[in-house]
């Protein structure tokens, strides 16, 4: 598992939106504050009308979870707050519980790098009502960004269809852990290096770098420029070769490669900044090979994306590693996932009975799910072709239907035999941590990419993709539509 980041201190407790905390408050006050309570954290809908999501933030959540704790320091800082009255929002003797308070839920969640689909939970907490409830925000705020970095970065790297990226968004991302955040999410989700030191530092991340245009601006000369560097830097040349004139860049930065292969070394490429990325490319191919360098990489950046990517490969590009950053990092076209974290069924202390839970709305998308909720993925041969959300109390027919959520005229069976697995597995119990080890950032890696393997290959269009059949259990479905009329006054 990786180290607890130390960019803000180990507890981060207070990351919080004020309203968890005054819904503390009222469960405290009322009595419910023990009160046992399952939530599921999901989201409703593919971030870039996509076809997939990959999980990506559990190892982050952990760090959340086991440094789960109210400060002397915190507690002071919330005796400080006021209602609209002028008086303490807070009272002493609830401060003390805060303080006594230790982690003790049980969690459930997908492994990070999982392929995941709208409405199914890919973390679910079980324990007192106001541990759940304290834990929503921080968790949804590192679930929703690294999931969607994640996500971003594996579509930029299916475009690039196997050529490396390297994530270059650090200095256009939304402040120091947007740019850590992304570096290691976008790592998970396929990109091959990092420009951000930091990054590899702390996860172990490869680290790539070149030089900037200010290197060349600083001597008299764009050859003296390459020059220096290559004096510098024999074993890492890339030249950045759009300066002032891209061709002709190209033609310097060959001059200097064949003085660095006299000195036994070799010129790892050129980088294309701006221009006519497919001309430029194609015209630098034909240089370099030309020259003798065919094993010369030509490196692209220049606000790409996966769409970007698939129009110059369309055109015939030349370019063997791309740079994406502003777009990558920022996630530019999509700003947010829209994660959410709902209340699924409640046990008040003594009881045995759960009573379950559904959110309406006037939006279908928005009505939630009740139960204790897992998710089971089928198989046929090497290739997913379906999950299913159901409740774990219920006794699962051999062979299931599955239901639409959205229209409940959208069925499929699935016939009995069919090999499956249950995607939420278990992270703690009673507050204890059940690995030693979580899967670390390359593991997640490598689960992402071999999970894009075995989905049918619609999922993966960036334009209208193919909808994988995600639906509720049978049993589950009449069971949310029971409680959905009598919310509503209708007998069932």
């Amino acid at each position: 598992m990786s180290k607890p980041s130390t960019l803000y201190g180990t507890n981060l407790t207070l990351l919080t939106d004020l309203y968890q905390l005054t819904m503390a408050y009222g469960y405290w006050k009322s009595g419910e504050a023990e009160t046992e309570a399952i939530f599921n954290l999901f989201f409703r809908k593919h971030p870039f009308k996509g076809g997939y999501t990959i999980a990506c933030g559990l190892s982050h959540v952990v760090d959340l979870m086991e440094n789960f704790r109210f400060e002397d320091e915190d507690l002071e800082y919330l005796a400080t707050l006021e209602g609209n009255n002028g008086e303490r929002l807070f009272e002493d003797a609830f401060l003390a519980y805060l303080g006594e308070m230790s982690f003790e839920c049980d969690v459930d969640a997908v492994p990070e790098g999982t392929l995941v689909f709208p409405h199914e939970p890919m973390i679910r907490l079980r324990g007192p009502l106001i541990q759940c409830q304290l834990l929503e925000t921080a968790m949804l705020s590192v679930v929703n960004f690294q999931t969607l970095i994640a996500t971003k970065a594996s579509r930029v790297a299916l475009a690039a269809g196997g050529e490396p990226i390297l994530e270059f968004g650090l200095r256009r991302a939304q402040g120091v852990d947007g740019g850590v955040s992304a570096s290691r999410a976008a790592y998970v989700g396929g990109v091959a290096a990092t420009s951000n030191v930091l990054a590899g530092k702390l996860f172990g991340i490869p680290v790539k770098g070149t030089h900037a245009h200010s290197w060349v601006m600083c001597f008299d000369s764009e050859m003296e420029a390459f020059e220096k560097y290559a004096d510098a830097m024999p074993n890492n040349c890339v030249f950045l070769v759009d300066t002032y004139d891209t061709v002709e860049g190209v033609k310097k930065a060959i001059e200097v490669g064949q003085k660095l292969r006299e000195k036994g070394h070799e010129m790892v490429g050129v980088r294309l900044d701006s221009g006519d990325l497919a001309y430029l490319s194609i015209q630098a191919r034909e240089l370099l090979d030309a020259a003798g360098f065919p094993d010369a990489s030509i490196v692209a950046s220049n606000n790409l994306d996966e769409h970007v990517i698939t129009s110059l490969k369309q055109q015939g590009a030349r370019i063997g590693v791309w740079g994406v950053g502003t777009k990558l990092a920022t996630a530019y076209d999509q700003p947010a996932l829209g994660g959410v974290y709902k209340l699924s069924a409640i046990r008040r202390k003594g009881e045995e009975v759960w009573h379950d839970r559904v959110k309406l709305s006037e939006q279908a998308i928005k009505v939630s799910n009740p139960g204790i909720l897992q998710v089971r993925r089928f198989t046929r041969g090497a290739e997913h072709i379906a999950d299913m959300i159901f409740d774990e109390r219920e006794d699962i027919a051999r062979d299931v239907t599955i239901i639409d959520p959205m229209d409940m005229t959208r069925r499929l069976r699935i016939p009995e035999g069919t090999t499956s697995t249950d995607l939420l597995e278990p992270v703690y119990r009673g507050g204890v941590l059940q690995h030693d080890e979580l899967p670390d950032v390359h593991q997640a890696r490598a689960r992402a990419q071999e999970q894009l393997e075995q989905f049918h290959s619609g999922i993966k269009r960036f334009v209208h993709p193919h909808q994988y059949p995600v639906g509720l259990e049978k049993n589950l479905f009449d069971h949310k539509t029971r409680l959905i009329l009598e919310a509503r006054g209708f007998e069932h």
